[in-house]
């Protein structure tokens, strides 16, 4: 009577997982409002900046011409299903930045892993043996073996993958683990204050590290760190922060005299912020270490490679002061970012 209806309950959750999954297939190869490569009849085809994106979906192979902006946008005008578990490569939000674009979608599907005495029924979109343990909350130890194993007992596990665990006594543990990116945000005077733009993705890192196991009673009790190799660095994010504002009435002067040296109006706000914060824009400006004039340059001599007036003409020291920046740093916002972070430029 158990053995009866551990069969029952067994059967029921694999036809149901089973019948989850080929009804999510199929709603996701079905009708897609995204037309396809040589359908001429959807305004998305006309739309400038419309491109090639093809999807690779369990075997199936769809190509359309779309204006959508991201992964996700794409997935949902294609009126494609994502189930939970489902893993879409690239990740949903990356921006479809190139025509004959390429996104694959692996659907999951129903797993049993057998670890010795153990039995774990899991849902994976995965076809890595040590993930697929991992998502069953089994640890794979160095020297273990994972096969895929024949479905002795369709009753049981129905129409799922059996992967079987070998131990073999391994006291060595080897994973991965992500590194987590940071961010940065950077001024950028060609925005307007209070907007913010992304300039950089970040980009988790991946490190390897190995462990020696101890156990009691075949029980994992702890861990010691062994080894740690980095596979993977993450990538910084970064942010552009609107700092473009208004030239306030006490500047002018200066802005007037930015302008007459050559500096543009996008990068005005920029340049006029690190003037003030190097010498306030005061032409006589000058520091104990040799510093003179406007940019502070050391020595201030040097700003007679513009013209002879250096001492006394602003505009001949913000023309230098340009010619600076530019060299150095590359522009304006990249001195001025250097200065907030360094306090000099």
């Amino acid at each position: 009577m158990r053995l009866s209806r551990k069969i029952d309950q067994a059967l029921s959750f694999v036809v149901a997982i089973s019948l989850i999954v080929i009804f999510g297939v199929l709603i996701g190869l079905t009708a897609r409002n995204t037309f396809a490569e040589g359908d001429g009849t959807q305004d998305s085809y006309l739309a400038e900046g419309a491109k090639f994106v093809t999807f690779y979906d369990d075997g199936q192979k769809l190509t359309v011409k779309t204006d959508a902006e991201t992964v996700k946008e794409a997935i949902e005008r294609a009126d494609i299903v994502i189930n939970d578990g489902d893993i879409v490569e690239p990740g949903l939000e990356t921006e479809i930045n190139a025509d004959n674009f390429f996104i694959n979608i692996y659907r999951a599907r129903p797993v049993v892993v057998e670890d010795g005495k153990t039995t774990k029924y899991v849902m994976t979109a995965s076809r890595d043996f040590k993930t697929i343990a991992k998502e069953a909350g089994l640890a794979l130890y160095d020297g273990d073996e994972v096969e895929l194993a024949p479905n002795t007992n369709f009753l049981e596990a129905g129409v799922a993958n059996v992967y079987r665990i070998t131990r073999n006594g391994g006291r060595t543990l080897t994973v991965e683990e992500e590194i987590a990116f940071t961010e940065r945000a950077e001024r950028d005077y060609s925005l307007p204050f209070g907007t913010s733009e992304v300039r950089q993705l970040g980009e988790v890192g991946v490190k390897k590290i190995t462990y020696n196991v101890q156990y009691i009673n075949n029980e994992e009790v702890s861990r010691e760190l062994v080894a740690e190799e980095m596979i993977k660095a993450p990538v910084e994010r970064i942010v552009a922060v609107g700092a473009k504002k208004s030239v306030p009435p006490e500047w002018e002067t200066c802005a007037s005299w930015a302008r007459q040296a050559g500096v543009s109006e996008s990068e005005l706000s920029a340049a006029l912020d690190l003037i003030y914060h190097e010498s306030g824009c005061r032409v006589d400006a000058a520091n104990a270490s040799g510093a003179y004039g406007i940019p502070q340059a050391l020595p201030g001599s040097k700003m007679a490679s513009i013209a002879s007036d250096w001492e006394t003409n602003p505009v001949t020291q913000i023309r230098w002061m340009i010619g600076y920046v530019n060299g150095r740093y590359g522009g304006w916002t990249q001195a001025l970012n250097h200065w907030y972070t360094h306090g000099w430029y």
